[in-house]
């Protein structure tokens, strides 16, 4: 499967349920000019799903701070999604999450993604869109193994650096530490520094 990162992200219409429990159509190029986290979960009503979920909508004021748009996409219908929003959570439901789930029931959306599992259920796939429309990070995870919500929040602080210094993030890199220029003097004086 090629990898998308570097490539225009996969546009697509949908309907989703907002957080206000509309039904809405949302298009992915009505977000140009916004950073997009756009990810992947296999079924609603299921078990790891939900803590993800929930996971994204408990750090939600993370992601606006840094101006991204996140946004939730299965291939169950809307009417799905709003009957899991309404379920509680001691019920087995996601309760009132602030962020749209779009209805993938083609399965268009993941297939363009490249990750349909079996022509069944979309892997936990995870996708950061920069501002001009173009996948910068990607994570696919097996149906069994959550995501991390700190790590998507790192690649996104990573990215926004990037972005408006042009420095390099050299691995477990943090915001607010040190970052490399992209040369070879770059990297051994952040080597140097950081020695040990």
């Amino acid at each position: 499967m090629p990898s998308l990162v570097t490539k225009p992200a996969p546009d697509f219409t949908a309907t989703a349920v907002m957080s206000d429990d509309s039904f809405q159509p949302i298009t992915l190029a009505d977000y140009r000019g916004k950073h997009v986290l756009l990810f992947f979960y296999p079924l609603d009503f299921t078990f790891v799903c939900p803590t993800e979920i929930i996971a994204f909508d408990a750090k939600l004021d993370e992601f606006q701070k840094r101006g991204v748009e996140v946004i939730g996409v299965s291939i169950d219908s809307e009417f799905s999604h709003l009957a899991w929003k309404r379920t509680s959570r001691e019920d087995g439901g996601i309760g009132p999450i602030r962020y749209p789930l779009v209805s993938d029931l083609s399965k268009s959306i993941a297939r363009d993604y490249g990750i349909l599992f079996n022509e069944s259920v979309a892997l936990r796939g995870l996708f950061l869109i920069d501002k001009e429309g173009i996948i910068r990070h990607a994570v696919i995870n097996d149906l069994s193994l959550g995501r991390s919500i700190d790590e998507t929040l790192r690649m996104v602080d990573a990215l926004q650096h990037y972005e408006k210094h042009g420095e390099v993030c050299p691995a477990n890199w943090e915001k607010g530490q040190d970052a490399m220029e992209p040369t070879h003097d770059g990297v051994a004086l952040y080597l140097k520094k950081h020695a040990g």
